[in-house]
């Protein structure tokens, strides 16, 4: 099989070739630009700087050559702008606080904290305020949070929907030719159009705004979701609106070149319950993503993709209902979330993409050993009759140890019958 008949054999539930595999497709797939250039000298790979595609973690660009070494079945069609609200383009060296050195896009401004944190600005404009902070030995940003008072009587929907509108010629444009670049590898290819993820808690604070309005601190968010449900909702339902109305143009510029829709990164789970109940997700998130996900399905070939980190099993049953065909990234040591439980009462239903290792316990911690045996078993568990794309549970981080990213490749190539 092609990979990307690969990936499509899995998400039909059909047995592929292979367990295909994605590193670096997302911005929940990915890996930490310090590991891909550990990885890039452990393949003996050209030296060179890494790109940053994705500036909020620090996701480093998979190359061609990495992508092979790897064995990547799954191809990115790049957002239009970061995190951050600027292009990835005209690349420019940059320094970690230990003189690390990577290439970032040029509008990736940054400054120094009195308690020398890196400080980085929307769109680049070092005269706005900051808009997220490295902590000083950091790997990555966090979101400052920039809310005004708020006023519950003067509360308006349209300043939660700033970054929401109807998606410009350039954008659409732009897609066209990057699906169209992104379908040329022969991979299965996804997307992040955005504006379809529905109260994400890392677009909250709107990093990419300069001066965000309405209700942007994460706790008071959180709060809103019991407190002001009839002001949650108006705003769903006008950004569902717009979703559908910037979605019908963008089928129209990418086709069949675009096989999976990253829909949503709202996290649902903690550790060891959810955030809100299962009753909170039917009435005030469900209605809006099954809209979503009906005219995907309804008007394009593509699959759509759920990340929610944690406990979510309660949910599944819900996300299903809501036409989600993939969770991501399958928390496994999360309260209630055993691999053989998950495909036995879900595998049909919904495939498994991530599970494969992981990443706070076995693959930063673990020995080789352990990372090995973990990463053969969730294949043999989650492999089964398709339904199965491997990565790990989220981002690859900057200081795992490279020993045993490569014991986790190596598991996965030898159950995939491949070179190691």
């Amino acid at each position: 099989m092609t990979s990307r008949e690969r990936v499509l054999n899995a998400l039909n539930h059909k047995q592929p070739d292979a367990i295909p595999v994605d590193f670096g497709s997302t911005a929940v797939t990915g890996i930490h630009v310090k590991m891909v250039a550990a990885l890039r000298d452990y393949f003996g790979l050209e030296k060179q700087a890494v790109k940053v595609h994705e500036p909020y973690q620090m996701l480093g660009l998979v190359e061609p050559d990495l992508q092979e070494a790897l064995g990547v079945d799954v191809e990115p069609a790049h957002s239009y702008k970061t995190m951050f609200g600027f292009r990835n383009q005209n690349w420019k060296s940059w320094r970690f606080h230990d003189g690390f050195e990577v290439l970032v896009p040029e509008y990736f401004n940054t400054t120094t904290d009195d308690d020398g944190s890196f400080l980085i600005y929307p769109e680049g404009d070092t005269s706005a305020p900051a808009s997220a902070r490295m902590p000083k030995d950091g790997y990555f940003f966090d979101s400052i949070v920039r809310q005004e008072p708020i006023d519950d009587s003067n509360l308006n929907v349209e300043d939660n929907l700033e970054e929401f509108g109807d998606i410009s010629q350039p954008e659409l444009d732009y897609y066209a030719k990057e699906a169209e670049r992104a379908a040329a590898t022969g991979r299965a290819v996804i997307a992040a159009f955005g504006g379809t993820a529905l109260g994400d808690i890392a677009l909250v604070p709107a990093p990419f705004l300069k001066y965000p309005k309405g209700i942007r601190d994460v706790a008071e968010w959180y709060m809103s979701v019991i407190t002001r449900q009839d002001y949650v909702r108006q705003i769903f339902e006008r950004q569902t609106e717009i979703a559908i109305q910037n979605l019908n143009k963008l089928a129209a510029a990418v086709g069949n070149n675009v096989d999976v829709a990253f829909i949503c990164g709202t996290d649902f789970g903690t550790q060891d319950s959810t955030f809100c109940s299962e009753e909170t997700y039917r009435s005030l998130y469900m209605p809006y993503y099954k809209k979503i996900n009906d005219w995907i399905h309804n008007n394009t070939n593509w699959k759509t993709f759920k990340h929610s980190c944690g406990s979510v099993i309660s949910f599944i049953p819900a996300f299903i209902e809501s036409g989600f065909d993939i969770l991501n990234p399958v928390q496994c040591t999360a309260a209630g979330m055993n691999p053989v439980d998950l495909k036995n009462e879900f595998g049909k239903d919904i495939t498994f993409w991530g599970g494969g290792v992981d990443t706070q316990t076995t693959l930063m911690f673990g020995s080789p050993e352990e990372v090995y045996k973990e990463a053969i078993e969730r294949c043999e568990i989650f492999g089964r009759d398709g339904g199965f794309v491997f990565n790990t549970v989220h981002n690859v981080q900057g200081n795992v140890p490279v020993e045993n990213v490569v014991a986790m490749i190596k598991a996965y190539r030898e159950f995939n019958g491949q070179p190691v």
